[in-house]
């Protein structure tokens, strides 16, 4: 893959582990009580700045395809698309589906244009199952998914390998995933060891999950290392960001993608 029509650093994810190196205890979380607890009222919020949504949607301009199928999984009201795939949506030749913990925010969401599924992964992690079930996808390549998304949400994932092998049986030969880190989180609800590691480790744990459920070509994409840099600077926001750098607070959102083909 290439992250074309922007100089991102790209970093070739290398196996670092000839066994499954996580204890059960690594995917512990504070709250233990069902998800669909915590997530039954809608939160209609964005859960990065937006330096780093603006990011993230040139990052997905230059690489979700048009056409096909795509799979928004730990889907909230809003994707972080941008124009040109909100526009094959609209058309038609995109079917965009989405897989989340709460109907509100899922209704809301306008990009979704071939379901809206409640699933919570932790308790099934089937993804493919889940999308058999909803018509969304069959056993045939062809109408398997080109690519899926999951915005700041793989720290939630209780059992993530299982959840990627999965997916990447829901997803077509050449297919790929984008699995989107920042350092926000729900601390309670995200798992054990992403506490407590630094930002690096999470990056190569998502890694070592892909590569562990089978998925190859890993990359970690760095979007943003979190500094306001003078890229930054152009746009509609550079008066404000002007002020905070004079101020000390010359800091944004880190945001990091971690992809794979199948």
């Amino acid at each position: 893959m290439s992250a074309s029509g922007k100089d991102w650093p790209v970093k070739q994810y290398t196996p670092r582990y000839t066994s499954w190196p996580y204890n059960p205890s690594d995917f512990t979380r504070q709250d233990s009580s069902p998800d669909d607890s915590f997530y039954s009222a809608p939160r209609f919020v964005t859960h990065i700045d937006d330096a780093a949504i603006n990011t993230l949607r040139t990052y997905y301009d230059s690489t979700l395809p048009r056409k096909g199928k795509i799979l928004d999984f730990c889907s909230s009201w809003i994707s972080h698309y941008p124009k040109s795939v909100e526009e094959a949506s609209s058309n038609g030749e995109l079917k965009v589906i989405g897989m989340g913990m709460n109907e509100a925010e899922l209704k809301a969401n306008k990009v979704l244009n071939s379901g809206k599924l409640l699933v919570d992964l932790n308790q099934n992690p089937d993804i493919a199952g889940a999308l058999r079930t909803a018509d969304a996808i069959s056993e045939d390549d062809a109408e398997k998914l080109d690519s899926s998304t999951n915005v700041v949400s793989t720290d939630y994932l209780t059992q993530p390998v299982e959840v990627l092998k999965s997916l990447r049986d829901a997803t077509k030969p050449g297919g790929s995933v984008h699995l989107t880190i920042s350092n926000r989180c729900f601390p309670t609800k995200a798992i054990s060891r992403w506490l407590r590691v630094e930002e690096e480790e999470r990056v190569l744990m998502v890694g070592d999950f892909l590569h562990y459920a089978g998925w190859k070509d890993i990359e970690i994409v760095e979007l943003s290392n979190g500094k306001v840099g003078e890229g930054d600077q152009s746009s509609p926001q550079q008066g404000l960001r002007g002020i905070m750098s004079w101020m000390g607070m010359n800091s944004r959102d880190p945001l990091w993608v971690v992809r794979a083909t199948k």
